[in-house]
């Protein structure tokens, strides 16, 4: 799925934070004592593994920023299916500019293209089913939209980007409520009617509690397969399902072929390995 990208006004923080943090105090100290100041460099971004691409905007502004003049040439932009040995982007400028972005170019890179590559093995694996697989705010501290951008990229869909975009009843929230009556009657009381209210419970009593509060959206937390097929059956396409909690590769199949409407899961962005790209001399 070939994604358009971010803007460079959302990145750019990012990375220019990221690479303050890798220049310290005085710079790169290795390219300055040994690359002359009029060296230049000619590299490629290639992929190493096969996957998903995304974070090419990061590579490319994180050279940028060390050199506005640097020239770089995406190949494949975000959310194409990569294989080993296919070129990303290719780049050619100061030489000591580029080394410098290198490493702040790849990790952003790599991690992206990660979530993005994990997220095409969940979708990949519900072929053919109706189910969505979304991501959730389990993501890393300030690269929430990066990671859900990734998510994107692979094929998946994203839940809300935080506390402020929907009403998210969870078993916190009903616990100091008093239960699931009293948690709907009072989001049902305090919020607009453009807002969209979910509520989480983790059993089939709470399910059929919350039904006749019509929520837009219920969260079977931990459910068995027999559990979620049971509230398919209950909801009758009434509100819309999302399983969650114990989704992994060898389970989320099964889970799908019950019938839920959405499958969240955190490990598309808390736990995604790295995807191996490298910045090789051309």
């Amino acid at each position: 799925m070939i994604n358009p990208g971010l803007p460079d006004l959302l990145i750019e923080p990012v990375v220019r934070a990221a690479l303050l943090e890798d220049l310290g105090r005085a710079g790169d100290v290795t390219a300055d004592a040994v690359i002359p100041p009029k060296a230049r460099f000619q590299a490629e971004f290639k992929a190493r593994d096969h996957g998903v691409s995304a974070g090419i905007d990061c590579a490319r502004l994180a050279m940028s920023l060390m050199d506005p003049q640097i020239r770089f040439e995406t190949l494949l932009p975000d959310g194409s299916a990569v294989k080993p040995g296919d070129v990303i982007a290719r780049i050619e400028g100061k030489a000591r500019a580029i080394l410098a972005a290198e490493r702040t170019a790849l990790n952003l890179l790599c991690h992206l293209s990660g979530v993005a590559s994990l997220t095409a093995r969940y979708v990949q694996t519900v072929d053919g089913l109706t189910t969505k697989i979304v991501c959730t705010r389990k993501t890393l501290p300030s690269l929430r939209a990066l990671q859900k951008h990734a998510v994107r990229c692979g094929g998946g869909y994203n839940h809300r980007y935080g506390l402020d975009d929907a009403i998210l009843i969870k078993d916190n929230h009903i616990a100091i409520c008093g239960g699931v009556e009293k948690a709907m009657e009072r989001a049902k009381a305090n919020v607009g009617h453009t807002m969209k209210i979910e509520i989480e419970v983790d059993s089939i009593a709470q399910l059929k509690a919350a039904l006749p509060y019509k929520p837009d959206v219920m969260l079977l937390d931990n459910f068995s397969l027999d559990m979620f097929a049971e509230a398919v059956k209950l909801a009758a396409g009434k509100t819309i399902l999302e399983a969650s909690g114990g989704v992994n590769l060898d389970t989320v199949r099964a889970i799908a072929e019950t019938g839920v409407d959405v499958i969240s899961v955190g490990a598309l962005t808390h736990s995604a390995p790295n995807f191996d790209i490298g910045l090789d001399a051309v």
